[in-house]
């Protein structure tokens, strides 16, 4: 009798066991798909972070950048910065006050709008009376100026003092002369300056490879322009195209080779020969010569016929074979310390 009792008891034991056994089986199918997802979502955040980080590295590295386009029907480059540069103009260096007055008025009368000087020079406030007195409307203009080293430690008191001297609403384009100590620091005031909308677009002057792969991961904004001394006897054939393919735009100083070694470039029998094929100048062929190569021109006169002529450089172009020429008579020959 005791075991007839027992035996609805075992029963429904059994039964529930076998519930048990059923709803477990159903929550392992239910978590089935759940585990299968894992991996799937564990690839997509991967694939996000890989991204990440990916996007980071690049950041930091000095990616190729697409170089600037010469526009020279228009007579202009698009700087990294977005402003446009016109890509011949006049270089103030050494010129009296008059004489720099002068000089950017004769530019203005025969169609040129780019200026350069420094503080160095001590012709910014020529330079900025010449285009207050102008007719010609400011945002035509174009004006570069300079921070001398000595001008590091307090640059942004520099730049305030430039822009007060030249008194112009805003410098188009301010670089640092040369390499110097706190020339990071000096920049990042250039950067900062950019912020506020004191500066259009900054740069470096005298800086080369080495200088360059130093300087350029200690700071935020690529320089829009490196200006150099390049001319047919220091063409700079490796740095000129280094700086290029980080998509900042080559200026050259001097490209008459500076006083005292002007005569001899002008009379160089191969820039003779191709001045007189084209019934041009020796000083045209150079700084067309330049502008074939992407590089922006600012030689220096007081001459206004030589002003003149030295805008009159887009009605011929120089043939590959005598681009090639001229190629051949760098020396590697610098007239400038730095």
């Amino acid at each position: 009798m005791r075991m007839i009792k027992k035996v609805p008891l075992l029963l429904a034991a059994l039964t529930v066991v076998l519930c048990l056994i059923a709803c477990g089986s159903a929550q392992g199918n239910d978590r089935q798909p759940e585990t299968s997802m894992e991996p799937q979502m564990q690839d997509g955040e991967q694939s996000t972070e890989t991204e990440a980080v990916e996007e980071t590295e690049s950041e930091n590295e000095p990616a190729m950048e697409s170089r600037a386009a010469f526009d020279l029907e228009n007579g202009i480059v698009r700087l990294n910065s977005g402003y446009d540069m016109p890509i011949a103009g006049l270089g103030t260096y050494a010129l009296s006050h008059d004489e720099c007055v002068a000089s950017v008025t004769a530019l203005f009368e025969n169609g040129g709008r780019l200026i350069d000087t420094a503080s160095f020079y001590g012709t910014e406030k020529s330079v900025g009376g010449a285009v207050r007195n102008s007719n010609v409307p400011r945002e035509e203009i174009f004006v570069t100026t300079k921070l001398y080293p000595n001008q590091f430690s307090d640059a942004e008191a520099a730049i305030d003092e430039a822009l007060e001297i030249l008194d112009i609403e805003y410098i188009d384009l301010m670089l640092l002369h040369h390499p110097g100590t706190g020339d990071v620091e000096a920049y990042k005031a250039l950067e900062q300056a950019v912020r506020d909308g004191k500066i259009r677009s900054i740069g470096l002057s005298n800086w080369y490879v080495e200088e360059l792969e130093e300087f350029l991961p200690q700071v935020s904004i690529t320089p829009a322009v490196v200006q150099n001394e390049i001319h047919p006897y220091y063409q700079e054939q490796e740095v000129v195209p280094y700086i290029q393919d980080l998509g900042i735009v080559v200026e050259g100083w001097f490209p008459f080779g500076g006083r005292g070694h002007t005569a001899e470039l002008f009379g160089d029998e191969v820039i003779a020969a191709i001045a007189k094929a084209h019934n041009v100048t020796p000083a045209q062929v150079i700084l067309r010569w330049n502008l074939q190569r992407d590089i922006v021109v600012i030689p220096g006169s007081s001459n206004p016929d030589h002003i003149r002529e030295n805008l009159d450089i887009f009605g011929f172009e120089l043939t590959e074979e005598e681009m090639g020429q001229i190629a051949e008579l760098d020396r590697g020959e610098k007239h400038e310390w730095y």
